[in-house]
């Protein structure tokens, strides 16, 4: 379908809501042949109108109200800190705009229940920004999969580790499971299945001034996840605080012909493993590609990341793109296109919160010592 049968023949108007993180998203959003970039919006004064002067945006609010007051505005992609992403989410869903929402969806259960709803009842996209699931090595072994080289598959594991001492207050001491989307969702994603239930145990112990703050003690939790019409079980780990470890996000697929393991460490490729080879051929590294052809030429330069100067007419330096294994391209042209072509992105709104609902029962059964629960039946697909 085209945009101009799709959108009453314009472009999706956007606004970017967040501008830390939300800052590097403004050029692809700019170059994208959909998008119509109507302004950005930040708390800070200061910092607004220096990266709108940087980016040549010239409409900026300071005030989130007003850029749902305004009506010619499509959709909002939202980039703030997590405790804000659910009620802005809602705010925006209410008011009639689209939403793309950076992860996690939200920190209670019931918040992801009310996205669920409003995104159903009036018809607006939700669509969460997973990155892991449009990195460069998960839409390489996407390929795989769909190709039938892995053979069956029999198991699925994830991590994210991280060490997150000195950032912004609201993350000393965040259980672990709360922000587990990074590795939920690429287990899920392979197969396009839900999560049906999990278990959780926390390892190790955090400092206690840090335990003060959400009261979890874990430095580690690892989970283990049943799929929804599946025979196959999948396992994340999660860690944040004092932990040692380099900042990892991987996700690892054991096939009956091939498997696949995410590199272990920065700089390296990732291992290939073919069955019924001599021992020593069985491991091969593989170079993974950018992906680029899939997305409008505007946007492709953004797989690869760089800085954008003067030549791109801006005042300031930017990295962009590049990041999250060249995944932000890949997450705005779903966003847009999905509405413009009137279906669900991936992942929409149940399975946003299926993903993050995972994470958020993860850490109630490591609180209560490794019990089963199970994902609530509105979070599973139809």
């Amino acid at each position: 379908m085209s945009v101009d049968v799709a959108n009453g023949g314009r472009k999706i108007r956007l606004a970017v809501v967040g501008l830390g993180f939300g800052a590097e998203f403004i050029p692809i959003h700019q170059r994208h042949p959909l998008v119509e970039l109507a302004g950005i919006c930040q708390r800070s004064k200061e910092k607004l109108d220096q990266v709108g002067k940087a980016f040549g945006v010239e409409r900026r609010w300071s005030n989130y109200a007003e850029v749902l007051q305004d009506k010619s505005i499509d959709a909002v992609h939202i980039n703030s800190p997590i405790p804000d992403h659910a009620s802005m989410s809602i705010a925006a869903l209410e008011a009639g705009k689209h939403v793309m929402c950076t992860v996690p969806m939200a920190t209670h259960i019931e918040d992801c229940r009310k996205i669920v709803e409003l995104s159903e009842k009036t018809g607006l996209k939700y669509m969460m920004a997973e990155t892991v699931v449009y990195a460069r090595e998960f839409l390489f072994l996407k390929a795989m999969s769909d190709r039938g080289e892995l053979g069956r598959i029999q198991f699925l594991q994830a991590s994210h580790q991280q060490d997150m001492d000195g950032w912004p207050h609201y993350w000393p001491g965040l259980p672990p499971m709360h922000y587990a989307t990074h590795c939920v969702g690429p287990c899920l994603a392979l197969e396009r299945k839900d999560a049906q239930e999990v278990s959780c145990f926390g390892s190790g112990r955090i400092r206690e001034e840090l335990i003060a703050a959400y009261g979890s003690p874990f430095a580690i939790e690892s989970a283990h996840i049943t799929l929804r019409e599946s025979d196959v079980v999948a396992r994340v780990i999660r860690s944040l605080f004092d932990t040692a470890r380099q900042y990892r996000e991987s996700f690892d697929v054991y096939g009956s012909k091939k498997s696949f393991e995410w590199q272990l460490c920065e700089g390296e490729e990732p291992v290939v493993h073919t069955a019924k080879l001599p021992e020593s051929e069985i491991p091969q590294r593989v170079a993974v590609g950018d992906f680029a052809n899939l997305l409008p030429e505007s946007i492709r330069r953004f797989t690869t990341g760089g800085v954008y100067d003067a030549d791109d007419h801006q005042h300031l330096s930017f990295t962009q793109g590049g990041g999250h294994g060249g995944s932000h391209p890949h997450l705005v042209h779903e966003f847009v296109t999905a509405i413009v072509e009137g279906r669900d992105p991936y992942p929409n709104a149940r399975q946003s919160a299926n993903w993050t609902c995972t994470g958020l029962l993860a850490h109630q059964s490591a609180m209560k010592g490794g019990v089963i629960l199970q994902l609530p039946e509105w979070s599973l697909s139809g």
